[in-house]
């Protein structure tokens, strides 16, 4: 007690003897906890209803929030079946609300809002609900509005004051997984902030998701209520970008507008919930032994201590992970969504280059750079795919020719039987026939004339040449210029990565980012005329696939592997990203691997990518989603498995 009574006399004191400039505060909102799940309440209202405020204090003594459930109706004689109806949707839906919305102390939180045409006052006479339905047995209290839409309140859980001030509720969920550098509520004027908000939990930061209820998608608005994360190279207005690196992130103020496809994602009514991790600078980097200014984020699949892959970690890692969590965007420049989606089970697309406009977006290779999604479901990533790529045309005609590339030939291995079958079922379902291609082959019966006989020598260093010369330009020199004017001339601190690959880079003249983008491009045109080439009636004359991962060879997080070395050389990976072509992994199933980790047997996923024509990204996406309808493609799930399971820790 003296010490409280000595803070108080502090404050007495300091009150007596105002500062010359005024202190500021403000509320940074609250966190609360009901039935033993926490959520955040933030400090703005919604709107204000009124509210029969001696009622409420009689029954919540000095409590000064209390959960509140709104339900619209435009029915005259909504009953208490009709509310045990909605509620049992509501909870169907929506992982924010629960019964205790329903509940506080001896009163039920009820909003109930007529909105239907008829203008007299409608009564609803609820008998008691009995106490196996999840609501109190005492009388409801009930609050009708005018009939006024614009005093209308989206459906779902909320927190009211005594006042009438209505709040929205953020269920808060622990990040155990690392995916997040930073999660992310709405500020004002269309910019955000921190999030203000913890949970008990190691090193795993709270992220908190509204009520998918507040929401309903339109043609305008077609990801309305769709919670999404953004990788750490996207400008989000009111937020910092760190680029996976803390002296970026200390040195560069705020952004003030948001990264061009990320608005797009916001105006069809995306969700922001955070920024996401990503490998420093977004170049290739591996768990553990290359990642030091942040820890790389867990894969959930299998043992739990397999590679997330990179650049986009964070988003493959969440996307995984939380069944909270609807869709990530990431970028790929060489593999960066493919590589996390591939092994994590995930739908993911590098799409066509230039497809849509990168401004806001760290810079690793204009001439390579692309902005795709990581997510479970298939319908989902072609409605998403539809909101950022505005002017895509979509087929509903698909080709009749597929060609694989490095495909198993035998079953020998499950991983290699599920691709084998896989095909079967896709040519079945395309009445298409198969062909395996070798492009090695092909180039040298094909090439320009003056052309290196050998593909391999010909792009052997142009995807390093490319990222490293273009990246010193774009980025280093300037944070280096940068830094050393606030620190005295000094360096910042660069993972291993960038920094070989920068000094790879350093090594060549400027000329050999010239012959690296004449590479390039002889390969794109070439590959365009003679292996994927446009069609009017299926877009693409033919697919190309080939396989994205198996569980033939898990890498473990805890392993090394030897100091990183510049990524020289061609190979699946790497057609996409020179025939810019749209590159697009479709999980197809799981095969069986004995861990090193637990000594036990486990699964990873089986993915198959496909590519097609450049421009007709639209087609896969709808091929894809037929696949679904004919039970030959599945969304995946959070977990273990693509097909659920407790994650491991």
């Amino acid at each position: 007690m003296a010490s409280l009574t000595w803070v108080l006399a502090a404050l007495l004191a300091s009150l007596s003897h105002p500062a010359v400039n005024a202190a500021s505060f403000t509320s940074s909102g609250t966190t609360v906890v009901l039935d033993a799940i926490s959520y955040y309440v933030p400090p703005i209202p919604v709107t204000t209803i009124r509210v029969d405020s001696g009622q409420l204090r009689g029954s919540l003594s000095a409590a000064s929030l209390f959960p509140l459930t709104v339900i619209d109706t435009t029915s005259l004689t909504f009953n208490q079946n009709d509310l045990e109806a909605t509620v049992a949707n509501y909870s169907s839906i929506d992982d924010v609300f629960q019964p205790g919305f329903l509940e506080i102390l001896t009163y039920q939180a009820l909003y109930i809002q007529y909105t239907g045409s008829i203008a007299p006052s409608p009564k609803y006479p609820f008998k008691p609900l009995v106490s196996t339905s999840g609501f109190n047995q005492s009388g409801p209290i009930v609050i009708l509005p005018s009939n006024s839409s614009s005093s209308v309140i989206p459906s779902g859980p909320y927190f009211l004051s005594i006042t009438g001030a209505v709040y929205q509720a953020y269920r808060l969920y622990s990040d155990f997984a690392g995916a997040f550098t930073q999660p992310l509520i709405p500020s004002t004027n269309g910019t955000y902030a921190a999030l203000p908000a913890a949970i008990p939990g190691i090193q795993a930061p709270a992220v908190g998701v509204p009520s998918r209820l507040y929401y309903s998608p339109s043609p305008e608005r077609p990801l309305a209520g769709v919670r999404l994360g953004v990788k750490d190279i996207y400008d989000i207005a009111g937020v910092k970008t760190s680029d996976g690196n803390r002296a970026y992130y200390a040195l560069y103020p705020p952004r003030t507008v948001n990264a061009l496809p990320v608005q797009r994602l916001i105006d069809a009514g995306a969700i922001i919930v955070g920024k996401m991790k990503t490998s420093q600078f977004a170049n290739g980097e591996e768990a553990t032994e290359d990642w030091v200014d942040y820890h790389s984020p867990f894969n959930p699949r299998g043992d739990g201590y397999q590679d997330p892959s990179s650049s986009s970690s964070g988003p493959g890692a969440g996307a995984g992970s939380y069944p909270w969590l609807d869709l990530t965007i990431g970028s790929d420049t060489g593999g960066s969504i493919r590589g996390p989606s591939q092994v994590q089970g995930l739908f993911g697309n590098r799409p066509s280059h230039g497809l849509v406009n990168l401004t806001g977006v760290m810079p690793l290779a204009p001439q390579l750079d692309t902005s795709g999604f990581l997510c479970r479901d298939p319908s989902l990533w072609a409605t998403a795919g539809k909101a950022l790529y505005a002017d895509l045309e979509f087929y509903t005609n698909f080709p009749k020719k597929i060609y694989t590339y490095e495909f198993p030939t035998s079953g020998d291995t499950e991983s290699d039987a599920l691709a084998l079958d896989f095909l079967t079922k896709l040519e079945n379902f395309l009445s298409a026939n198969t062909t395996a291609l070798n492009l090695s082959s092909l180039w040298a019966d094909t090439k320009p004339p003056s052309a290196d006989p050998s593909l391999d020598d010909l792009l052997n260093i142009t995807y390093p040449i490319l990222i490293s010369k273009e990246q010193i330009m774009l980025l280093r020199d300037s944070f280096y210029a940068d830094y050393a004017a606030v620190h005295d001339g000094r360096v910042p601190f660069v993972d291993p990565v960038p920094l070989v690959r920068w000094a790879f880079g350093d090594s060549y003249p400027a000329s050999a980012l010239t012959d690296a983008i004449a590479n390039k491009t002889l390969f794109m045109d070439w590959f365009n005329s003679n292996v994927l080439v446009n069609d009017s009636t299926t877009c693409s004359d033919s697919l190309l696939l080939y396989v994205g991962s198996t569980a033939d060879q898990p890498n473990y997080r805890n392993q090394y592997t030897g100091p990183p070395s510049a990524p020289y050389g061609f190979s699946s990976g790497r057609i996409s990203p020179f025939a810019e072509v749209p590159d697009m992994v479709v999980p197809i199933g799981q095969a069986s691997y004995m861990s090193n980790i637990t000594s036990h047997t486990e699964f990873l996923p089986v993915t198959i990518d496909f590519l097609a024509a450049k421009g007709c990204d639209g087609m896969i996406f709808q091929l894809v989603e037929a696949l679904q309808a004919a039970g030959i493609v599945n969304a995946t799930q959070t977990g273990q498995t693509i097909y659920g399971g407790e994650i491991l820790f």
